[in-house]
């Protein structure tokens, strides 16, 4: 494989200006807190350049791996993935923080086994779809079994709980299945047989029917509940069109939690402005656009649906993310792709981008 000729260079340009407007963005946001915090203002820089330092030769190694490969380790990657979830309920590994159960506890890191998940459950459905052809049209052999592997994993998310991945991974595993030709009138008697469920989800847990309530009026309670989405779209607002100036940013001075994080768009927001804003998502929407045109020109049924689901996978998190920061939905702990701190959301993604290359190096053979 020629690597200038044959990967979409598209995509990796892409993703690489997003990782590092990531690594500046963590620094510009987290630097004030982590002198606080640890008496080092890189505390959170150094690491995010290791993780990207990892996720990059990960990158370039999946970029090399024959992604059909990928099929031969889909389901031990998605079963191995579901044990990681699983031993965060062994007391001394999982790690509570916020009062959610997300992170597993291990030498010299901690790892977040939802991202796993996520790309594990992409790659299961890419290779079984691709297995099962015309039998996903079938109620009990073909969508049904789906239904229990799904059921299964959004189980052991939500007793984290983690609502928000939770809901994720359900979007993009019904919309590979619909995709794969799976008939709708079966995913939409999915989703409103779920809908009394996810009410009581909801609203009988008094945190998430707060949030519910702060988004609707976050003013109602603008010092507790309300406080996240206020500081959000506080910082949106003084950043105006071109923005308060790269690190310059008032709302990261302990207004806006999690600016490093769930809020880091924010954070855009305030310093680059709408311009900073509409870059970002520019970025976003040309990925997700490259990846769908990669899967609509692989004529592999295998690497379609892969490079489809993740493309949508990336997309669908961004999108969310924008959403919760914007206020157009309820408050939710989810990191922004390539942009927010953390290093297990930052190497999957950029695994699934050398995945995606990979296929896309493989088109002209086709």
């Amino acid at each position: 494989m020629t690597w200038r000729r044959n990967v979409d260079t598209t995509v990796l340009l892409v993703a690489v200006a997003l990782t590092c407007i990531g690594v500046v963005m963590v620094y510009s946001s987290s630097a004030i807190m982590a002198a606080d915090r640890f008496n080092d203002g890189f505390y959170f820089l150094k690491r995010q350049m290791v993780y990207t330092l990892v996720g990059f030769t990960l990158m370039a190694a999946a970029t090399y791996f024959n992604y059909q490969n990928w099929r031969k380790l889909a389901v031990i990657i998605l079963f191995g993935s579901i044990m990681l979830l699983v031993l965060l309920f062994v007391p001394g590994l999982g790690v509570r923080v916020g009062g959610a159960l997300r992170w597993l506890r291990l030498p010299g890191f901690n790892l977040q086994p939802a991202e796993l998940v996520k790309l594990g459950l992409v790659l299961y459905l890419a290779h079984s779809l691709t297995r099962k052809k015309e039998m996903v049209r079938s109620f009990s052999k073909g969508y049904l079994p789906y239904m229990i592997v799904l059921g299964g994993l959004l189980l052991l998310l939500l007793k984290q709980p983690d609502l928000g991945s939770a809901m994720i991974i359900a979007g993009v595993a019904l919309s590979m299945l619909i995709v794969a030709g799976v008939r709708w009138l079966y995913v939409l008697a999915t989703i409103l047989a779920t809908m009394p469920a996810l009410y009581f989800l909801i609203m009988n847990v008094d945190y998430r029917r707060r949030r519910i309530l702060a988004f609707l009026d976050p003013w109602d309670d603008p010092f507790d509940t309300g406080f996240q989405i206020i500081q959000s779209l506080v910082a949106f607002g003084n950043g105006g069109v071109l923005g308060q100036g790269l690190g310059t940013g008032q709302q990261k001075l302990f207004y806006l939690p999690e600016a490093h994080t769930d809020f880091i768009f924010s954070v855009i927001g305030e310093e680059l402005g709408l311009v900073g804003v509409l870059v970002v998502a520019a970025l976003f929407l040309m990925l997700v656009l490259c990846g769908i045109r990669i899967a609509l020109q692989c004529t592999d049924p295998f690497g379609r649906n892969l490079a489809f689901g993740l493309s949508l996978l990336l997309g669908l998190e961004a999108f969310v993310n924008f959403a919760v920061c914007t206020g157009l939905l309820p408050t939710k702990g989810l990191a922004l792709p390539f942009i927010s701190y953390g290093g297990t959301s930052l190497v999957v993604c950029l695994i699934a981008v050398g995945i995606l290359l990979n296929i896309s190096s493989s088109l002209e053979s086709q």
